[in-house]
């Protein structure tokens, strides 16, 4: 067992070595499109509520969702039809859902955009559901876009009477490709003034500075000037058609961003340990090991003797307690380590994932680890 254990640890930091090589950054040149948005080119948040109808008995239990009956009555008055206040429907084909899409820049009227439909009540699955006219709002409280259509669920569910289930992924959440029209626009900050900011997706004075310079040498000394860690301000034509061109030759300037700060991060859950090219490490030296409880449980028969009639069969339980540490040796961080010379180290010494973390934090405590350490 112990050696299986062995050749599994060695065969996870292997694999986790070789995801570091191939994630090693090679410092070339990338595209300012990469690197950074424009300035008041986004998207916005939609979202909606409405009724899913169609289902074959799996919507929402109605005397536990008292809001799914007032908004099909809603609904029905509204096209002319009245339900008697005394009438309580009991639907099982109706689910009330949340509707949430992303508007993206400069949408027009017209165009469709996707939706994803989730249930908010008990609704046991959305297959086969078609989504009535919903209307979808920003965070202004305007209608932007409007959904309708039926429902592609990826998930599956099924229930007996007894009450057990079987689900596979989630049946409560479906999307409809192109699903909903846009009704409105919404206006950017693209045109206007004579400048366009260009805003870094990762905070970096480094690459500011870089992107500054290659924009000035591309376009003229003066073009761009740096605001902050995060922002470029580029001067723009005041003409759209001349703007969009303009925008198109910055876009594909390229440029060699700043070195990434040296980090290490961990995830906690699931042992996954990230170490950045810039981690250096002091010297140091550690010894680690690991102990390992194996508990196992069994049962005795105990039969009586032939013959015996005041005797019975009985079954006794027996448990089984084995501890085992494995042994750990002593290996050398020698000064100003690189990646590759930390990842052979740890592969020597045979340190699983989840060892590779207690040995890292062990070495940020004892001052040796030039980097920041990031527990996610």
């Amino acid at each position: 067992m112990s050696s299986i254990r062995s050749t599994l640890r060695l065969a996870g930091i292997a694999a986790f070595a070789a995801l570091l090589a191939v994630a090693a950054p090679l410092h070339a040149q990338e595209r300012i499109k990469d690197l950074a948005s424009v300035g008041g080119v986004r998207g916005n948040q939609l979202v909606g509520y409405g009724l899913v109808v169609g289902l074959d008995g799996s919507g929402d239990r109605t005397s536990q969702a008292p809001f799914t009956v007032q908004s099909l009555r809603n609904m029905l008055n509204e096209l002319g039809v009245s339900i008697p206040p005394n009438v309580n429907p009991q639907l099982r084909n109706v689910a009330a859902v949340a509707i949430h899409a992303e508007l993206p820049p400069f949408a027009k009227p017209g165009q469709t955009i996707d939706v994803t439909v989730s249930s908010v009540a008990n609704a046991v699955s959305l297959r086969g559901g078609t989504l009535l006219m919903a209307p979808l709002k920003g965070a202004d409280g305007e209608v932007y876009a409007v959904a309708q259509g039926s429902l592609i669920v990826g998930g599956f569910g099924a229930e007996g009477r007894d009450g057990s289930r079987v689900s596979v992924n989630v049946p409560s959440v479906g999307r409809i490709p192109n699903g909903a029209m846009v009704e409105r626009e919404v206006g950017g900050g693209f045109g206007g003034n004579g400048e366009l900011t260009l805003n870094l997706n990762r905070a970096d004075f480094t690459t500011v500075s870089r992107m500054v310079a290659a924009l000035d040498a591309r376009f003229g000394p003066g073009t761009a000037r740096a605001v902050d860690g995060v922002t470029v301000a580029v001067r723009a034509p005041f003409d759209p058609g001349a703007r969009i061109g303009f925008l198109a030759e910055v876009e594909n300037v390229q440029l060699t961003p700043g070195a990434a700060p040296a980090k290490v991060i961990v995830n906690s859950r699931t042992g996954t340990v990230v170490i950045g090219s810039q981690v250096r490490v002091a010297p140091a030296a550690i010894a680690h090991g690991s102990l390992t409880v194996t508990i196992t449980e069994g049962f005795d028969v105990s039969q009586p003797a032939p013959f015996n009639r005041g005797g019975a069969t009985v079954v006794t339980p027996h448990s089984g307690i084995e501890a085992s540490q494995d042994g750990s040796r002593m290996f050398k961080f020698p000064g100003g380590t690189s990646l590759d010379e930390i990842v052979n180290a740890v592969n020597a010494v045979g340190a699983a994932p989840g060892d590779l973390v207690a040995i890292l934090e062990a070495l940020k405590q004892a001052g040796a680890l030039r980097a920041e350490l990031e527990v996610i």
